[in-house]
Parts: structure tokens; sequence; C-alpha cells
């Protein structure tokens, strides 16, 4: 199979994952206006009100994260290594975030009028510290769904479940690059380990070698019905918190626990050392991860470290509003936590539902 047949197989893969609530029975357009989809950041960092970095709360749209805090070093006349952000945010969206720029002893003035349209400055203050990508808790969406087509009196209970349960931990479709193509960049990557790659662009391909690991796990895990449950030689992860422990046995605490949500099942992030998983756990993930060994081998050349990852993904302050054929979803995640991962669950995006239809039909086959 050729490079590309092989990434495409893979994606298809991906797109044709189980839903932990059966495949919904509604359809629609998602995104079909850059206001349709609103991201509003969760900042775990309250401004310290002085220091030598300048905090600056920034509304953008149809623009990415790493574009935008070029334009701010620009319009502020420093580096682009001395901004930084807790996130990226979607490109397609109107979002908002937090960024910092390192300003010793400077007070700008003018620069708000320098950023391009489609970037507004929401506030600024002092800070002591550069804003280091992963300091959020999380963040807030609004969402609009367009030209629902089916069975649309079935959003309400399935918005239930969703809110009751939260969903299968899914990566989003954004982390492998349009088509799948950030795959076969990192499969072309650890096939040539000695060629030269930007830092930037390297991470990212490791990232997508990552995820796809994970969600292959996943899939399998939503497909038992145990994405949501402890088995037998499990890792679980503490709710809000990296910290992990092994599952030898599932007792009636660890039940409780897990009904509770104080606790999850989590899947691996793929690197060198040993998994801390056991018993029918352990196989089932290096199962999956053999099925790709280059990317597994590839991980694990590449330093990174064995990690975990919730399984599942809890849906905060879920609310949804259904007006003919609009559907408007609002709900917050925890920081990592993808709104496609939940939107999946609720309805068939109309580019979703050909894809996945197709896909599924050329595994049938």
């Amino acid at each position: 199979m050729s490079p590309v047949a092989d990434h495409l197989s893979a994606w298809d893969s991906l797109l044709a994952q189980s839903y932990a609530f059966g495949e919904p029975c509604v359809a629609g357009r998602i995104r079909s206006r850059v206001e349709d989809f609103q991201v509003d950041e969760i900042s775990s960092v309250t401004p310290d009100g002085e220091g030598e970095h300048l905090l600056v709360h920034i509304r953008k749209s149809g623009a990415n994260t790493d574009w935008v805090a070029g334009q701010l070093a620009r319009a502020l006349g420093i580096e682009r290594r001395d901004v930084g952000y807790a996130g990226r945010k979607d490109r397609h969206a109107v979002t908002t975030q937090w960024f910092s720029a390192r300003l010793p002893g400077v007070e700008p003035s003018g620069w708000q009028q320098q950023l391009p349209p489609g970037v507004a400055v929401l506030a600024s203050e002092r800070h002591r510290r550069k804003l280091r990508v992963g300091s959020l808790r999380g963040n807030r969406f609004k969402i609009v769904i367009r030209d629902l087509d089916g069975e649309t009196e079935t959003l309400a209970a399935r918005a239930q479940h969703v809110a009751a349960e939260g969903v299968p931990n899914y990566f989003g479709t954004q982390r492998f690059g349009r088509g799948g193509s950030n795959l076969s960049a990192a499969r072309a990557m650890f096939a040539e380990p000695r060629r030269r790659i930007a830092r930037g662009r390297r991470g990212l391909l490791l990232s997508a070698a990552r995820a796809y690991i994970f969600n292959a796990v996943l899939a399998r895990r939503v497909a038992d019905a145990s994405w949501n449950c402890l088995l037998t030689g499990d890792v679980a992860g503490l709710a809000g918190s990296h910290s992990v422990f092994a599952v030898p046995e599932v007792d009636d605490t660890l039940r409780q626990r897990i009904l509770r949500q104080d606790i999850h099942p989590t899947g691996p992030l793929w690197g060198r050392g040993d998994l801390m998983s056991r018993a029918a756990v352990r196989e089932l993930e290096l199962t999956m991860a053999g099925r790709d060994q280059e990317f597994a081998a590839g991980l694990e050349a590449a330093g990174l470290e064995q990690a975990r990852r919730p399984l599942r993904l809890i849906v905060e302050d879920l609310a949804l509003q259904v007006s003919g054929d609009v559907a408007r979803i609002s709900f917050a995640l925890t920081a990592g936590g993808y709104a496609t991962a939940v939107l999946r669950e609720l309805v068939l995006g109309r580019e979703m539902r050909a894809t996945e239809k197709h896909a599924s039909a050329r595994h049938a086959s």
C-alpha cells in the first residue's frame, strides 16, 4: 500500500469510530458561519497587576492563535518569542483568549490600532510571568447547528445522556490535519529521522501520531462499552489532575468513584517506558499500538515518555435549544477536551456524515 493510501485508510478508520450512544439520528451543518462557533477560554491565571509582561485579552474571528501572536508581537514591536498563550483556539470561530507579551519597563501606546481587522483587545493588565501552553482550566463553547434533518426530537434525550455520562475523550480531527495530512507527514518524519524539521512542526506531528494511537485504543473501549468504567488492570486518573494510579482489582469503592466522576479510566499517550496497565487492558493497548508500529516506534525513538489521558470527557453546563431546523448548544470542557467529541455524539455534521458513511462502506467491503 502506498504511503498516501495508507494514511487515508488510517484516517477512514478514525472517522468510523464507535459512538457511545449509538449513531445520531440527526444531521446538520456545523460552522456554516464563523460566528456559529464561539469559544471563550477559561483561564487559570489571575493577572498580578505588575511585572514585566502585559497580559492581553483578545477576541479574534477567523484567525488562528499562532498568527494572532505574531500580529501582537508586530504591533508591540517585540520578538515573536516574547509572546505567549495558554492554548490554541479554532481558526474558523469567534474566540477569546489571553496572550502575554514581554515588555519590561515599557508602557506601549497606540499599539491596539496596529492590530488587523478581526482582532480586538478586550482588556490588558500587567503580569509577572509569561503564559505557557496548558495554563488554562478549560473552554466554554456556544455552537449553532443549522439545517437540521432527521429525528430532531431525539436531540434532547441524547443531550441528557451526554450531560450525565460525558463522552469518549477523542482527540478532534483538527489534531490530524486536513484529511489526515499530519498522519502522513508523521510517517514520513519517522521514516527519515535525520531529516530536519522545525521544532514546532515536529511537535505537531508527534502529537498527531500519539493522538492516533490513543483514539484507536479509545475506539475499542467504546465498542466494548468500557470507556466509562474501570477494568482489572486499568489505570485510573483523578478528575482535574494528572495523577494516576493502577487498578489491580475493581472494588465497590472504585465503582462508586467512577459513578461520582471523581476518577476516570485512562488510555496511553505513547512513548518509551513500560505501560502502567496490566492484564487484558495492557494487551489491548499493546495490540492497538502494534497495528501502527511506525508510530509507536517513532514516538519512542523521539524520546517521549509514556503518559496517560482520560478516556472519558465530562461535559459541564450543557444547554440545548432547538427551534425549527436550528439547534443552539452551549457547554464547558476541561483543558484538552474537544468540542467535536461532544458534537459527534449529538449530531452528524453534513460533511462528517458523508465521510463516515463512505468510510464504513469501505471497511465493510
